[in-house]
């Protein structure tokens, strides 16, 4: 007797005898708790093991959402939903689609931030795959472990770099689960494709690692060959595990970061978000800001506050962007200027790593972000410093003496570490600023007018590019898919969200952006011959069918 797979409706070869009574109950894809029908409690022995009220699934939320808000902290409301994932998949992501806007900074930013910091404490049930440095020569036969085989989507993390919080070690699996959470609440990949990872290799966070609650090797951080030994017999062991699976990188080092996309890149299905995904979401936000300002991409002098993943990241992108536009690669970098810890980023500069080196331009040494803005007078200011405050009073002065609405972006993460407030962007512009965040914030009203900040949240690019990749079982994820992807989110924005000075389209639309983004991915994979199936004859009718809708499915 095959059963119907709760989470895509597709009939399994699994007899549904293997699940009856508490077993079914603590499956949590197959559980269904009070809405298992009469006819589902007698089939499979759950007569009396539940309350005889007969519950629809619409009952079960008034009933589930009443309890989220009632939590007095954010941190506690994600616990709580946590613990409704581990026992009810369908209903927790029937709850978090219909109330996107209000439950995913508490899923991810800024929440998942002091969730990991917490892991250990709030930790109940383990999700997802953790592989160690003691699995080295192993790995494949862990990978084994993981019960579903046609997984197309992972996250992975070796929790260097967490948000902005640095070295959280194996505490950073808060991270792969929340962004593969949102590849199904915004884009419908189904939950059984997916699956996040943590590669601990052990911590440099000294007071972590002495933790009585810290969950991961009590060793300082692996490095050097071994590290790299271990991470290549872990993408290997990938490709023959889930060979159509997307692998994507999450919070690794710098190095890492950049050495891991180089060197897998243009071998298999692979991208790096907080390179890549930052990098598309900021496009999208320059070319909605350009529409504000009168002043077109072309004409723009960016200055970024941070030269790591995702300034150079959004700055790789931006200059790609131009060189479709027909302008040459060299011009196109000098529209992109950074300041990291040190200055500006300049030619006469001896102590720059390689990813920084090709945008060195020719000019004197500067030693501040205030010196820089003053000096280069850039339309826009771009912060990916993880450094909070940074964007001070004088630097947004000095801004919008230059530009009629100056562009500040504020994109570290989480808020705690934001460059700037949104109140301290429009006060500190005469309200003129084109303001957007990495972390939410309310709207704010200045001198009688109500501004409306955009969020620059990566979750309007992965979740469409990520199902676009899996629509087409593409071979490779491009930097033209990023740019490609940037566009369509800011054809999306409307003149109406500009008007109220939001630069990315209301979080209520993502589905709808997601699937757009994906169609638009999805194509562009079956045009340039990298796609790994037979091109459907409806390429957004295929997008569509392929989005999870959480309903229950009768199991008789």
């Amino acid at each position: 007797m095959p059963r119907i797979d709760l989470l895509s409706g597709d009939a399994v070869t699994i007899p549904l005898q293997l699940k009856r009574g508490s077993d079914l109950l603590h499956d949590p894809v197959l559980n269904k708790g009070t809405a298992f029908t009469d006819a589902e409690r007698d089939a499979f022995g759950l007569r009396g093991l539940l309350p005889p009220r007969v519950m629809s699934q619409d009952e079960q939320l008034a009933r589930i959402l009443p309890g989220v808000r009632s939590k007095p902290s954010p941190l506690e409301q994600y616990a709580y939903l946590v613990a409704l994932h581990d026992r009810n998949v369908t209903l927790f992501y029937r709850l978090v689609m219909d109330h996107l806007e209000e439950l995913m900074p508490v899923l991810y930013t800024p929440t998942v931030g002091q969730a990991c910091e917490e892991f250990g404490r709030i930790f109940r049930r383990s999700r997802g795959m953790y592989i160690s440095a003691a699995d080295k020569g192993h790995v494949a036969e862990v990978l084994a472990n993981w019960p579903q085989d046609d997984v197309r989507m992972i996250v992975v993390t070796d929790g260097e770099r967490i948000l902005g919080l640095g070295d959280l070690g194996a505490n950073g699996m808060g991270i792969p689960i929340g962004k593969l959470t949102l590849y199904t609440a915004c884009a419908g990949v189904s939950p059984n494709e997916c699956l996040p990872i943590t590669i601990d290799v052990g911590t440099n966070n000294t007071a972590l690692r002495e933790s009585h609650s810290y969950v991961g090797l009590r060793q300082p951080r692996l490095r050097g060959a071994e590290y790299d030994a271990l991470m290549d017999e872990f993408v290997e062991a990938v490709q023959a595990r889930f060979p159509l699976a997307c692998l994507q990188f999450e919070d690794f080092g710098n190095h890492n970061a950049f050495s891991l996309l180089e060197r897998w890149r243009d071998r298999i299905c692979t991208f790096n978000d907080d390179i890549q995904g930052t990098a598309s979401v900021a496009l999208a936000g320059l070319y909605s800001a350009a529409r504000i300002s009168g002043t077109p991409l072309r004409d723009m002098r960016l200055l970024f506050l941070g030269a790591g993943e995702a300034g150079i990241g959004i700055g790789d992108l931006v200059v790609e962007a131009l060189c479709s536009e027909g302008m040459s690669l060299d011009a196109a970098r000098q529209h992109c200027w950074f300041v990291d810890s040190k200055g500006l980023v300049e030619h006469s500069r001896t102590d720059l790593a390689e990813h920084k080196k090709p945008y060195a331009h020719a000019h004197a040494p500067v030693s501040t972000l205030l010196e820089a803005v003053e000096l280069l007078k850039p339309h826009a200011i771009i912060g990916v410093s993880g450094t909070p405050n940074t964007f001070t009073k004088d630097v947004l002065e000095a801004m919008a003496r230059e530009h009629a609405r100056p562009i500040v972006l504020a994109l570290s993460n989480p808020t705690s570490k934001a460059e700037c407030t949104a109140l301290q962007a429009y006060a500190g512009t005469d309200g003129r600023a084109i303001f957007a965040s990495g972390s939410p914030f309310a709207p704010v009203t200045y001198q009688g007018k109500t501004h409306v900040p955009g969020q620059g949240n990566n979750a309007y690019i992965f979740p469409g590019v990520g199902l676009g990749v899996i629509v087409s079982a593409s071979s490779r994820v491009t930097e033209s898919m990023f740019a490609t992807a940037a566009r369509t989110l800011a054809s999306l924005v409307t003149e109406d969200d500009l008007a109220m000075g939001r630069i990315y389209p209301s979080l209520s639309r993502i589905r709808e952006v997601s699937r757009a983004i994906a169609i638009e991915v999805a194509t562009m994979a079956f045009d340039r011959g990298l796609a790994r199936v037979e091109r459907p004859a409806d390429i957004a009718a295929a997008v569509t069918d392929a989005m999870f809708q959480p309903h229950y499915v009768s199991l008789l």
